[in-house]
């Protein structure tokens, strides 16, 4: 019998669209659970950025697990987990991965298709499935398995192969025991639209400035919308803003609307 925060997490892609603006530690996830979010998705940018490593698969699998469990225990509503491409090189690894992720507390994860090695290199449909299915045999049937597809975050087809190669990469991946299909770079609602209808999945896709209002994607008929790192991005700018004010200003004025002590405290358990 499938959990309960794992029921209710598969149950919030629909219509309207689940909105997850993405945490990257515990305090950012009881910060957005607090706001009214139902359920919390770590950017594993914004993770390693906090652990000191760059983004980009290099930080080591129990750095990344901890962090989750951290977050987990944190917040009351379900967790997925940004796992980047997985965290080894074998589909045996992956399933490791899949399996600490799922012990540390988390009922979905994202696993993207490009090659570490290479950003602007997808690995190919054969072994990005077999790392899929490992996801699934290290988790569990319960883990939601939303499934990156980078071609158009990375520019990885031709433009007007993009729409088709998406697509298939999405079939093969469904087949493969993805849930969910997240498609980053793609902000134009008509692309948006026709994705909808050509993936037999809930669509993800990556929102922010310049892309359509969580209500316009609402009618396009996407099932969740991340923010991904620029949650974080924007905190870090926020103190180098308050550094520089403080160091060349002679101003306070950037932390006068900050989270309060006291809320901050009541907002983490012991």
């Amino acid at each position: 019998m499938m959990n309960e925060k794992a029921q209710r997490f598969r149950a919030l892609h629909a219509t309207p669209a689940l909105r997850l603006p993405n945490c990257w530690d515990a305090a950012s996830a009881a910060v957005i659970e607090a706001a009214g979010a139902p359920a919390v998705a770590t950017t594993s940018a914004g993770v390693a950025w906090s652990l000191g490593f760059p983004d980009g698969d290099a930080l080591d699998r129990q750095a990344a697990v901890d962090a989750i469990a951290r977050i987990a225990r944190a917040v009351d509503v379900p967790v997925t987990a940004d796992i980047e491409s997985g965290y080894g090189e074998r589909p045996s690894d992956v399933a490791e991965t899949a399996a600490a992720v799922a012990d540390a507390g988390a009922v979905g994860v994202n696993i993207e298709d490009s090659d570490p090695t290479d950003a602007a290199v997808l690995r190919s449909f054969g072994e990005q499935s077999e790392r899929i299915a490992a996801v699934r045999h290290g988790a569990g049937a319960d883990c939601y398995i939303n499934a990156r597809i980078d071609i158009y975050l990375r520019g990885a087809s031709e433009k007007a192969a993009q729409f088709s190669a998406t697509v298939a990469r999405a079939t093969t991946y469904l087949k493969a025991g993805a849930d969910g299909i997240f498609v980053p770079g793609v902000s134009d609602a008509e692309t948006i639209a026709a994705l909808v209808k050509a993936i037999d999945a809930p669509l993800n896709v990556l929102a922010g400035p310049g892309a359509p209002a969580p209500s316009e994607l609402d009618r396009l008929g996407v099932a969740r919308i991340s923010l991904g790192p620029s949650v974080a991005a924007a905190a870090y700018a926020l103190a180098r803003r308050a550094a520089v004010g403080m160091l060349e200003g002679d101003s306070y004025d950037e932390v006068a609307d900050g989270v309060d002590y006291g809320t901050m405290n009541g907002l983490l358990r012991t």
